[in-house]
């Protein structure tokens, strides 16, 4: 094959897709423990408090490791209102998470959130919002999103027809058991 037709992806590039996909990766396992974890409290907000202070618990060892200087508070208090909205975010994020994990399934459940996130991360870039560097929509970036958003309803459509399958061959089994 021509080299010249290889498409070459610096490692400067490689290296923070991977880690993204590797930090999106570990997203349904924690979508999948916290719907565990909030079924053993007995509610599922007690399982986001816990998911909540575990994260705590694992973020101030690496700090102090990293000699991290005492946050700037000030600062932040005189910055934008939506600098502090990453924690209630969190705090729906995991929640929901944790109620509709069960209910969707995990694939279901992170292809929606998945596609929200493109979604809203098209917003964001076209209008620079939060300090981000502005990003204008093309058709390009559009036609991309639109997929995402037309695979999430695919995978929708699968599992139904996953389910309505099972569904009919259960019923055909109990039957013939009946019959039997």
């Amino acid at each position: 094959m021509n080299a010249s037709l290889t498409p070459q992806i610096p490692a400067t590039v490689l290296l923070p897709l991977v880690i993204a996909m590797l930090a999106g990766a570990v997203v349904p396992f924690q979508a999948g423990s916290n719907a565990a974890l909030g079924r053993a409290l007995g509610h599922p907000l007690w399982a986001t408090v816990a998911s909540l202070l575990v994260s705590l618990i694992v973020v101030l060892p690496v700090l102090i490791g990293m000699r991290a200087g005492l946050p700037d508070i000030g600062t932040a208090a005189r910055g934008p209102w939506w600098l502090w909205i990453g924690g209630i975010a969190g705090v729906a994020y995991i929640t929901a998470a944790l109620v509709l994990t069960p209910r969707l399934g995990a694939a279901n459940f992170i292809v929606c959130v998945v596609a929200g996130q493109v979604v809203a991360s098209l917003v964001i870039d076209h209008f620079g919002l939060m300090g981000l560097a502005t990003k204008p929509v093309n058709l390009a970036r559009i036609a991309g999103v639109a997929l995402i958003v037309l695979g999430m309803l695919v995978v929708q459509w699968g599992t139904r027809a996953a389910s309505t399958a099972s569904a009919g061959s259960a019923g055909s089994v109990a039957a013939k058991s009946v019959v039997s």
